[in-house]
């Protein structure tokens, strides 16, 4: 495999001019975190899969905007414990969550390829932005701690531009954030429907950090297509020798080819 740092990009190549990035689970190992500060939360992970559930459920209402953030977590720690018979009242519901929070803010870390991808994209001259369904002050407090809060040439934040992925809408307003067109900018997050695809439908080129291996096809379900990749070392060499020749007609193999080979 071609790694970031081996990868050039010829200015007469490039097609490209930035890249948007997740925040969860596609930058910091979220699913890590949470999965850590639930242990924390009941001594061991056994009921994790009713917990992701739960999340699932308040995640959605809040997307919506039926609910806040603080309500979403409140409900959830509430709804768990409930489930086991467990009920508890708002101090005892507060405290247990302020203990989660807390544990989940201790482990919050970077993959171990977001360094090196970062690296690459600025010293290719490419502007990165970041686009992320969550409220404003948790996700700029989470790049905060591990040292992103100045990285970024745009951050849309679905709590603060008040619409969410995968609405064209938070596409459409990262584009106009860094004045290029969608057609320019590459979007990279680790759901297919939420990421690629909400990227893809706005004329973005969207692409799939699938690190789970899951996919079996570069076309989404809506017919639009993605690229897959399954870790962000890969992005470098898809962006240099994949993006910038989707329609770039006969030839366009054998130029990859050349290119990689000489890094």
């Amino acid at each position: 495999m071609t790694s970031a740092r081996e990868v050039s990009v010829p200015s007469e190549f490039r097609r490209i001019k930035a890249v948007c990035l997740d925040i969860d689970d596609t930058l910091l190992d979220s699913q890590r975190s949470a999965r850590r500060a639930f242990m924390a939360l009941t001594g061991n992970d056994a009921a994790w899969p009713m917990w992701q559930r739960i999340t699932a459920e308040y995640q959605a209402r809040m997307m919506t905007g039926e609910i806040d953030f603080e309500t979403m977590c409140l409900s959830r720690t509430r709804d768990f414990f409930a489930a086991f018979g467990e009920r508890l009242g708002a101090d005892e519901v507060r405290a247990r969550e302020r203990r989660r929070m807390s544990a989940m803010r201790e482990s919050w870390e970077l993959f171990d390829d977001v360094t090196d991808c970062l690296d690459w994209l600025r010293a290719s001259g490419l502007a990165v932005a970041v686009i992320t369904n969550a409220p404003g002050a948790y996700q700029r407090h989470k790049l905060a701690s591990v040292g992103l809060v100045d990285t970024f040439d745009a951050m849309l934040i679905s709590g603060e531009c008040g619409v969410a992925k995968p609405s064209e809408g938070i596409f459409y307003a990262a584009c106009a954030a860094l004045d290029l067109a969608p057609h320019e900018v590459a979007h990279v997050g680790n759901s297919l429907d939420v990421d690629a695809e909400g990227a893809a439908r706005a004329g973005m080129h969207g692409v799939w950090l699938d690190r789970e291996a899951r996919a079996s096809t570069g076309l989404s379900a809506s017919g639009d297509p993605v690229s897959v990749i399954a870790n962000l070392y890969e992005l470098p060499e898809l962006l240099v020798c994949d993006l910038p020749y989707l329609e770039g007609g006969a030839g366009a193999s054998a130029r990859c080819d050349s290119l990689a080979g000489s890094g």
